[in-house]
């Protein structure tokens, strides 16, 4: 069985990655947000791929993905819409790598897109199964986890993933009303261009 894991370089994911990597092989998928970010994220994810011993790590530039998304749809949203996309694009790089499952760090939260409700309308754009091993962990047991395991110091800086956020970000989405949002902008063209700008990085040379 093989999963592709969803890798930010924040604490959540690398955690996920390690509970369940002697259960899966796993490829790792990072999006860049070069240039509203700097290149930290991507080189965290890096390093962290190493410690992990994941060999192979996806990166894609998604910053004009989500600058639309900025620009034409209520922000309010933009944590579901974006993650919406995100999951859209993995999907198409799972199915072509033989992936059976997505992997990612999410855990229940009552802010951002962490909550139930964000992350039912999230999972819905989907139809591969997703793996979250850390949903009903607290950030507390995530950062003792992260320590013991070593990606810590690794992981540890601003959260470089909320800089396009909103302040006050909509908790309780609805299916509807982000379809509706969604309409506002060309979800096929963007999961169409995010595909063609994926770059390998052979994070361990066999």
């Amino acid at each position: 069985m093989k999963a592709l894991a969803l890798l930010s370089g924040g604490f959540d994911s690398p955690v996920a990655i390690y509970l369940m990597k002697n259960k899966l092989e796993t490829d790792a998928l990072h999006f860049s947000l070069e240039p509203f970010t700097n290149d930290i994220p991507e080189k965290k994810s890096i390093e962290l791929c190493k410690k992990l011993g994941i060999k192979n790590l996806y990166v894609i530039n998604h910053s004009r993905e989500h600058e639309e998304i900025v620009n034409k749809c209520d922000h309010r949203y933009y944590y579901v819409i974006s993650r919406r996309l995100m999951y859209k694009v993995a999907e198409e790089l799972a199915k072509k790598l033989n992936c059976d499952y997505l992997l990612d760090g999410c855990n229940i939260g009552q802010v951002s897109s962490q909550t139930l409700s964000n992350l039912s309308v999230i999972t819905q754009a989907i139809n591969i199964p997703v793996l979250r091993p850390l949903l009903c962990y607290d950030k507390d047991q995530i950062i003792k986890l992260a320590r013991k395991i070593g990606t810590y110091e690794l992981s540890k800086g601003p959260e470089m993933c909320n800089i396009l956020g909103p302040k006050h970000p909509h908790t309780r989405s609805r299916l509807e009303i982000i379809e509706k949002e969604e309409s506002k902008i060309n979800i096929n063209k963007l999961l169409e261009d995010s595909l063609k700008n994926i770059i390998l990085k052979n994070v361990i040379k066999t």
